[in-house]
């Protein structure tokens, strides 16, 4: 029987779009490598959500945040006030900060190569075998930061058979999109491939006085691949890739009144501020422009020693340059706006053997990563401290060395049962140097503060799993696993006081899942159940400190160790073709998250007196009750004409709060401005494909109701009131037409 459904989303459930062009009932048996080894994916004691590149296609997603809402308890949107960088929250573990001294909580991975930053994540999606999401921690399997999960994406790897494929998009907003892959034989053992993407699109947002465009995007993306089959027993994978953003501002809303350091009033805004209407104002002496480079080259050698060992090594170095001009208060006032320059490049270095004979399943490797992220920074606010100038330069350094040693082992007890276990070691080092100089035409605030920092972590990190086939369609798992992630040093330290490191994060996640099979195969619902005892968040807090000695108030941007986090939940995941031309699909989470302890000692300016702060109260940032999506698709069969797929989603997030900062520390009453209340999405699409399956046109839409909706939060009120809300896209149609062969 051909099967030809689009795959399994999370816990084996698809995209409805990849799902949509399905011939017969039977949904899809998908392979996935996120134990590091290939496996079933209703057979992998993971919760895990996979896509294919045919799904990621036939619903015209274009980039990484089109998989928002596909995935329960995932947040991946458009980091704030950046066209390069992704906020990836899964179960609410996360890091939204791009400062470039701040971890991600969830790795993201190029074909098992790490990206040390947020900022670089917002890939365009382009010649991809799948895209895998796991969820919870992941350290035993996986290279570093893990502790909230991993985003998998998985490369086609070309080999002796020719293939092609290209497309053309156009749409509103003045969208054009050009992609095109290629790859086949140069000779019996050697293959090779390329692709190559181009995207541009006029803004969302407009200045109403100036013409300004704002959140448009300009990116060019190519990667190239060569697979070498020296002996049967041997692989060389190579490649190279580039990805190049010359988009304009990302500019959000304020929402919140702005004021002076001496509390004088710049620019009133309504406690409750209108809804945004895709116009903003932005210093006119800022540059509208992000420039952003990112490339990498890889290097993969798999030999088999045996029938039963796998020897592998993974060698990358990856580079990132990129010049953000950001305007924090999303006005022409120059209260706060600034360039943030960031070089960074990346060694790494991965050995691994795998081990598969009889009832043994062991996967075991070493680890090593070298970092280095060197920045330069001009923050001007002259408003703020009007009637006097500011100008505040920044030079910093961090270098990062990471090792590990992990390994991960099954033994199948039974021809049912298995048990698993995995242990991680790691040792990090921080070496961090920085000076920031303030400018001023008053001679009080003309000052330099400069330190250096060195820090080094390590922690043992174990999993142990245990899974039964309890019927040929239902599988049952059990699953423990602490996640690490290192601490760090400030990088908005300026003033003394402000250097000292902060504490690493650990979680130990507790998770139970089934997966199933129904009705003959035409059927599959997973759930999972999922407890975190999450220690130590690392949150960046803002505050004003008043001193008798200085003349404006100091602002310090604290990086507190929220003591815990309790987080649980559930997720449910469905995917049916009850007739072979119907696909449904519903993925629900559930997430309850609450601090069980987050306290802060804040100074007065005074030396050695504190303020005493419990601020445990407060909810958690990016961890909305309710997630949902519920999508079908139907298949119109025309004979020789081929066929035409009409499919549509539905998404639901329950209310949220966008920053760590969301309500006032004294009354409790929240800043509406860093929430987002509950909201739908409605999406739809039209594809036609010829009979062989070798042309199709496809009209997609997006946000059909024109949905208003905040993505993301600035929380910088300590700088005169500058809270900034960054918002999704509006409503948005794209026309493609592709060519395979």
């Amino acid at each position: 029987m051909s099967k030809k459904v689009a795959l399994a989303s999370g816990a084996a459930l698809s995209v409805w779009a990849g799902q949509a062009l399905a011939q017969e009932t039977q949904v899809e048996e998908l392979v996935v490598t996120a134990r590091r080894t290939e496996e079933n994916l209703q057979t992998t004691p993971v919760a895990i959500s996979a896509f294919s590149e045919a799904a990621l296609q036939r619903q015209g997603a274009t980039q990484i945040t089109d998989l928002q809402g596909a995935v329960p308890n995932l947040n991946l949107v458009q980091g704030r006030a950046s066209s390069n960088s992704t906020n990836i929250y899964i179960r609410g573990v996360g890091q939204p900060d791009a400062l470039q001294t701040f971890d991600p909580a969830v790795g993201v991975y190029i074909d098992d190569v790490y990206i040390s930053r947020i900022r670089g994540t917002q890939f365009d999606l382009l010649d991809l075998q799948r895209v895998e999401v796991l969820r919870g921690p992941q350290g035993t399997l996986y290279g570093k930061n893990t502790i909230g999960g991993a985003l998998k994406l998985v490369t086609r790897r070309p080999g002796q058979e020719v293939r092609s494929q290209a497309s053309a998009s156009v749409g509103n907003y003045g969208l054009f999109e050009g992609k095109l892959a290629l790859s086949g034989p140069l000779t019996d053992t050697l293959a090779a491939g390329f692709a190559a993407s181009g995207s541009a699109r006029d803004g969302y947002v407009e200045d109403p006085v100036t013409g300004r465009d704002y959140n448009d995007k300009k990116t060019l993306s190519l990667r190239s691949a060569l697979a070498w089959t020296p002996t049967d027993a041997t692989t060389v994978d190579l490649t190279a890739d580039y990805t190049k953003d010359d988009s304009s501002l990302t500019v959000g809303q304020a929402t919140n009144t702005l004021t002076t350091a001496f509390g004088q009033v710049l620019r009133v805004i309504p406690a409750n501020p209108p809804e945004f209407d895709f116009t903003a104002r932005t210093d006119p002496g800022l540059p509208n422009s992000t420039k952003f480079e990112h490339w990498g080259v890889a290097a993969t050698v798999t030999h088999e020693l045996s029938e039963a060992l796998t020897f592998k090594s993974i060698t990358a170095y990856r580079n990132l340059d990129s010049d953000d001009y950001i305007d924090f208060d999303a006005t022409e006032i120059e209260v706060t706006s600034a360039l943030v320059a960031v070089d960074q490049d990346q060694l790494s270095q991965e050995l691994q053997l795998a081990y598969d004979s009889g009832p043994w399943q062991a996967v075991g490797g070493l680890y090593y990563l070298k970092e280095n992220v060197g920045s330069f920074q001009i923050a001007d606010a002259d408003a703020f401290t009007a009637p006097f100038t500011f100008r505040r330069l920044v030079g910093d350094d961090l270098e990062t060395t990471s090792w590990a040693a992990y390994g991960n082992v099954s033994y199948a007890l039974t021809e049912r049962l298995r048990l698993s276990g995995g242990l991680r070691y790691t040792m990090e080092e921080k070496d961090y140097y920085r000076t920031t100089t303030v400018l001023s035409n008053l001679a009080a605030l003309n000052t330099t503060f400069a330190f250096q920092g060195a820090e080094e972590w390590d922690d043992v990190s174990p999993m142990v799993s245990v899974d039964y086939q309890a019927t040929d369609d239902l599988f049952l798992y059990g699953r423990i696993a602490k996640g690490f992630k290192s601490g760090g040093f400030n990088g908005r330290a300026n003033n003394p006081g402000e250097e000292l490191p902060y504490d690493p994060e650990t979680m130990v996640s507790y998770e139970a899942g089934l997966k199933s099979t129904l009705l003959d195969g035409r059927m599959r619902a997973n759930a999972t159940v999922f407890y975190n005892d999450y220690q130590d968040f690392q949150a960046r807090v803002g505050r004003a400190i008043v001193s008798p000695n200085q003349p404006v108030p100091s602002v310090d941007f604290a990086v507190l160790n929220a003591g815990q986090l309790e987080i649980w939940g559930a997720e449910l995941e469905i995917a049916a073709n009850p007739v072979p031309q119907l696909t449904l699909n519903a993925e629900i989470g559930y997430l309850n998250a609450e601090y069980g302890e987050f306290f802060e000692e804040r100074p007065t300016g005074t030396p050695g007196v504190f303020i005493p702060l419990d601020r445990s109260w407060q909810t958690p940032a990016f961890a909305p009750e309710w997630t949902a999506r519920f999508a079908g698709a139907y298949e119109f069969e025309l004979g020789d004409a081929g066929s035409v797929t009409l499919g549509a989603q539905t998404r639901y997030r329950s209310e949220a709060a966008l920053a760590v900062d969301n309500a006032d520390l004294v009354t409790r009453q929240r800043f509406a401005g860093m929430w987002q209340d509950d909201f739908w999405l409605v999406d739809a699409q039209l594809v036609w494909e010829n009979a062989d399956k070798t042309l199709s046109a496809g009209l997609y839409g997006k946000n059909l109701t024109d949905e208003v909706y905040k993505t993301d939060a600035q929380e910088f009120s300590s700088v005169g009131g500058i809270r900034t809300a960054y918002y999704g896209a509006p409503q948005t149609w794209m026309l493609t037409l592709t060519f395979r062969h």
